[in-house]
């Protein structure tokens, strides 16, 4: 099959140089996606570029930014805007936190709700208006089991998720009858630097627990093409997520009333 014939548009990823974001690279550009990757590291990004350029044949650019820096930020919105052959956004790029909150550093944890937050949301606005416009479009966005499982880890990293699991819940609700895609990704422990950088190495997470970036990441495809809004790529049985879902709505007709619960009377 030729260049042209294989193109399903281009694919813009956060934090792609390394870990779960580059593996999404490497899956797009053999399915037929041009690649636009976005990462701190520079040196990083034009070897994966060139690497799957060789590989798949794709066009691959990159853009270096930082993304809880405003103008590199900024850089990436603009694309977003302007590029109509973008078809795919995975908002990847993401920072998480192993320490209790007492014992955080709250600048770094503020340079976390910046990057899992504002710019995922910042990301997704930028490139939802030429996907409702062109009447198609995919936003994937990366959350964390601790979206449903708080307890689990430092308390703003396990908000800061949450937040993308109800945004890309949001989302869906508000974009799907426009033809636009939408999916939450749930992983679990993902053996990447991720850990490292977080403070907890993945070698001392309990055996067992943890998934290779390859496998969450083709486990999350597979739930994308099956079209699920939320995919949990380590839960063994669906029906224990609908479950929780259906409890969730079932709480809905009674969350806002004029009369306070009689156990409050």
């Amino acid at each position: 099959m030729s260049h042209r014939a294989a193109n399903k548009g281009t694919a813009l990823i956060t934090g792609a140089s390394s870990g779960i974001g580059a593996v999404y690279a490497d899956r797009l550009a053999k399915a037929g996606y041009d690649l636009i990757l976005v990462a701190r590291n520079a040196d990083r990004l034009g070897a994966l570029a060139g690497r799957l350029t060789r590989e798949t044949g794709r066009a691959v650019a990159t853009i270096a930014a930082d993304l809880t820096q405003a103008a590199d930020l900024a850089k990436v919105e603009t694309a977003l805007k302007t590029d109509a052959s973008i078809t795919v956004l995975v908002n990847n790029a993401g920072v998480g936190a192993t320490a209790s909150l007492l014992t955080s550093d709250l600048d770094k944890m503020e340079q976390l709700i910046t990057l899992n937050v504002t710019a995922l949301t910042r990301l997704a606005h930028a490139a939802a208006p030429g996907f409702v416009a062109r009447g198609d479009g995919t936003i994937i966005n990366i959350s964390s089991i601790v979206a449903v499982n708080p307890e689990l880890l430092n308390g703003v990293y396990g908000g800061s998720k949450a937040f993308v699991l109800a945004f890309s819940q949001s989302l869906h609700h508000e974009l799907a009858d426009k033809g636009i895609r939408v999916q939450a990704v749930l992983p679990g422990a993902t053996a990447t630097e991720f850990w490292d950088i977080a403070g907890l190495p993945a070698r001392h997470l309990p055996q067992g627990s943890v998934m290779s970036a390859e496998a969450m990441v083709d486990a999350a495809l597979a739930g994308l093409a099956q079209g699920e809004l939320v995919t949990i790529p380590a839960l063994p049985d669906k029906a224990d997520w609908d479950a929780f879902e259906r409890a969730r709505a079932a709480l809905a007709p009674n969350l806002s009333l004029a009369v306070p619960a009689a156990r409050y009377l």
